[in-house]
Order: structure tokens, then sequence, then C-alpha cells
């Protein structure tokens, strides 16, 4: 009779040996020291590729140097690892596995996505680490709030940085929204999203001021621009209404340029100076006036609305009539209706501000408009990760040819002009 045998897939090294008593305690403990022998097991193979085997005389890159240990990133901390050293004239040589440990920066990613969802720095080292858990926070783990606030600053800087400088002459967008945020006593204005021809949604960018005045408009715009947003494309600008963001767009883009008022916007100042029993009428009325598909007929009637509101509220007629063309930018372009609802007011910029907020919610002081910008930015990203398609995306052709008309006609008109002038 014969016994049967097996041979072991692999040969167990003292720290994976230990890692196999652990499991029946704790399956977190034995991930980890099965992890930590795994890693470096890969760092005395990489020493004995660069320094040979050991007593060996033949060639080799280094030679070896004794060991040291270092840190790596682990669930949300920093875990000891024990590595040999190489060193090759006068130098240390880097070991390929530990560089890869080094570069892949779980640790810092996994603190800005816990600040992004709003768990403060002070609460990071329970959030990662349980306190009653088998890998307790230690002291020098990078589980402080310190550290942690260290590593959102550097990452949530370098991506700021690199989507400053991201690339949009490969975006065909046909709508930019434009509005102002505050944050503490700087504002941060910001350009998103754009909305290209198939309708997907894209953060621009954003730049800091005192107030929302024409120079930082045009900084902001300039940026754009360097970056790879033609002028020369004729496109659709939503605002909130801001006279500097209009003149900043007419100025670079053409004093034809179709920029449209945010009905919402327009409609809430409205309501709010009016007495209450005033507030269902006046309202029913705006909302009549921008379903219509003729645009000349609805200017009518909001002009008919500010007249009837002249002897009862003077100031709120003025204000229907102040920026009346803009407030009817879609209906002349001669959208369908549900593209109108989607582009008539800037509710996708309100939700990445929304966004902006609640990423913000946990700073207590600014410090500088450094800082406003980075928080800014990470608030943004996060947003953009939500984004949908724009409701009404199968109509934007209908949009595209409109704005190509728009653009043709007033060429036309303008060359003409020119001609007049010359003659």
């Amino acid at each position: 009779m014969t016994n049967p045998t097996t041979t072991s897939p692999m040969t167990l090294v003292p720290s994976l040996e230990a890692a196999w008593r652990d499991v029946d305690s704790s399956f977190e403990r034995f991930c980890l020291t099965a992890g930590i022998g795994a890693i470096e097991q890969m760092l005395c193979e990489d020493a004995q590729r660069l320094a040979g085997p050991r007593h060996s005389r033949g060639e080799r890159v280094g030679h070896r140097w004794g060991a040291t240990k270092g840190k790596i990133g682990f669930h949300g901390g920093k875990v000891a690892v024990r590595r040999p050293r190489v060193r090759s004239e006068g130098h240390e040589v880097a070991l390929p596995t530990w560089r890869a440990a080094q570069a892949e920066d779980w640790l810092g990613r996994w603190a800005m996505n816990l600040m992004l969802i709003n768990v403060s720095t002070r609460k990071l080292k329970r959030a990662v680490r349980l306190p009653e858990g088998d890998l307790p926070a230690v002291m020098g783990d990078g589980t402080s709030k310190s550290a942690a606030s260290r590593r959102f600053v550097a990452l949530s800087a370098e991506r700021m940085a690199e989507w400053m400088a991201s690339d949009l002459s490969k975006l065909d967008l046909l709508v930019i929204q434009i509005d102002g945020l505050h944050i503490g006593n700087d504002l941060v204005l910001v350009g998103a999203p754009g909305i290209d021809e198939e309708g997907h949604k894209h953060p621009l960018g954003l730049v800091e001021g005192a107030t929302e005045n024409a120079a930082v408009v045009q900084a902001l715009i300039d940026n754009l621009i360097e970056r790879g947003l033609d002028p020369k494309v004729c496109r659709l600008f939503i605002v909130d209404g801001a006279k500097a963001l209009t003149k900043v767009i007419r100025s670079t883009f053409g004093r034809h340029t179709p920029i449209q008022r945010c009905q919402v916007h327009k409609a809430r100042n409205v309501i709010d100076r009016l007495p209450k029993p005033l507030h269902a009428a006046v309202r029913k009325a705006l909302r009549q006036a921008w379903e219509l598909d003729d645009a000349d007929k609805a200017e009518r009637l909001l002009r008919n609305l500010a007249r009837r509101l002249e002897q009862e509220a003077p100031g709120v007629a003025a204000s229907i009539l102040e920026g009346l063309d803009e407030m009817l930018t879609v209906n002349r372009l001669g959208l369908p209706v549900q593209l109108r609802r989607s582009l008539a007011c800037t509710n996708s910029i309100e939700n990445v501000m929304g966004t902006v907020r609640r990423v913000c919610r946990n700073v207590k002081r600014w410090r500088n408009a450094a800082m406003a910008l980075r928080w800014t930015a990470a608030g943004m990203l996060e947003a953009a990760k939500g984004f949908r398609r724009l409701k009404a995306h199968k109509q934007l052709p209908i949009l595209k040819a409109a704005l190509a008309a728009h653009h043709a006609k007033h060429t036309t008109k303008q060359k003409l002009e020119d001609n007049l002038k010359a003659a």
C-alpha cells in the first residue's frame, strides 16, 4: 500500500510561517504579516540580482551594505519593512521593488479620499485603524492629523496643477458656464462645466480674485484660451447675470457671442422683491414667456409684465427689462423645449458648487488663496466623478447648427458694415 503525498506549492520563509500561525486568530494580521514577508523576500531577490549571492566573486552591480528599516503605506497608515542595502561607487542603489512600493502612494490617495468625504484630519486615525483592532495606531505610522494634512496638501496641489495645465483643444465644447463662488475672503471663479457636442460635461478651470470684476474674469478666460480653447468658435455662454462676465465674454469672443442669462436666478431675484400676493401671478407669467417658441412674442409678454408692475414695484419692472435679450437667447436660437430647459439656467454649475461646499465643510480657517484654490479644485474634480450626460444630449446637433447659423449671419453682417465704412 502506497501513501499519497503532495508537494508544497511554495517554500515558506520565516515571516510567512508566522503569518500562517496568525491566520486563525486574525485575518487582518495574517494579511499584514504575509504581505510584509512577501515584500521582504522580493527585496532580498533584488539585492541578490544587484550584488550577487553572498560570498560570491562574480560580476555584480554593487555590494551589500547591511540592512535597514523603512516604511510603506498600508491600511491608511505606515508599517515597517526590513530591506537590504546595496551600494555602488559610493552611492546607494535603489531596489526596484522598494521604488515601486514608494511610488504607489496609496497612503496619500487614502488620506485624500477620506478628506473628500468629510472625514476630518483629527479622526483619520480612527477611520483607518480600529481602536480595538489587531493593527493599532502607533507613533510615526502616518495616521496623525498633521501627516494626513501634509499628504492632502501635496496630492491636491499636484492634481490641481495637472488639471489646470490640461489640453482643451480636443474638446468640442458647445456650451460654457461661468459663475463665482465665495470661499472665505477670496472669490474663486469657476468655469465649469463645459458641455461638448455629445452632452458630456467637463470641469474647465478656476482662478482667484477679491471681487467678481472684469480683470478676474479675463484671467480665467485667458487661461482657457492658453490651454487650447479656440476664441473663433461660436459657443453658447451661460452666466448668472454679472455684468463683468458679459463684458469680458463679448470683448474676447465677439460682441455677437450668444449669452444666456440664468432664468432661475432672474425669477428668484424678481419674486423676492415683490409682495407675497403677486408671487404666483408673476411666476406664472415668467414661466409662460420662457416656454414660448417665438422669442419676439416672449419679449412682448415680459414687457407687458414690466408695464403692469411699474406702479406697484417700479424697481422690479426695471429688473425684468434689464438684460431682456440675454434672457431669451435660447429661444432666439430656435432650440427645442427640452434643450432650452437644460441650457436656460446654471443648474450644472450650481451642482458643482454644492459639491465644493460639501467638501470644504470641515475647513474652519482659510489661510490664503492658494488653500482655497486647492480645496475648490479638489471639490470640482470630485464633482466631475458624478457628472451625468445632458438630458437633452440628442438635441445638441440642433444647437450646433444654430450656433453655426448665428455665427455666419453676424459675420456676413460685420463684413457688410466694414465694406460700407471703407466705401
